[in-house]
């Protein structure tokens, strides 16, 4: 059973940076893209930023391009998302979720498993 675990949010003020992880276990993590997805309250879940198996390919989202940086430890098991220069509008819910094959994009239909998510709140 795939299971992915999130840390690493909170609260900070606007301008600040948090570093999420999401741990991964219960298949081989170094065959398959990873993402990150939020959602913020009562909007649809969007995408973030996702990462190739290996880590080579990178692909975000116009609002954290510049900002966000997405990467991957396959020792670990574990994806990260560094999030610097944090606004008021990234406030939402992030979830890491596993892809379907070596690379993924921004379409939730190419994830087949989801953490619970984790809360990163932005402050003035």
């Amino acid at each position: 059973q795939v299971q992915l675990v999130e840390s690493g949010g909170g609260l900070v003020q606007a301008g600040g940076s948090l570093r999420l992880s999401c741990a991964a276990s219960g298949r081989t993590f170094s065959d398959y893209a990873m993402g990150w997805f939020r959602q913020a309250s009562g909007k649809e879940r969007e995408f973030v930023a996702s990462v190739s198996w290996n880590g080579g390919s990178t692909w975000y989202s116009d609002s954290v391009k510049g900002r966000f940086t997405i990467s991957r430890d396959n020792a670990k098991n574990t994806v990260f998302l560094q999030m610097n220069s944090l606004k008021l509008e990234d406030t939402a819910v992030y979830s890491c979720a596993s892809a379907k094959g070596y690379f993924s994009g921004r379409r939730k239909y190419e994830y087949e498993y989801w953490g619970q998510g984790t809360q990163v709140t932005v402050s003035s």
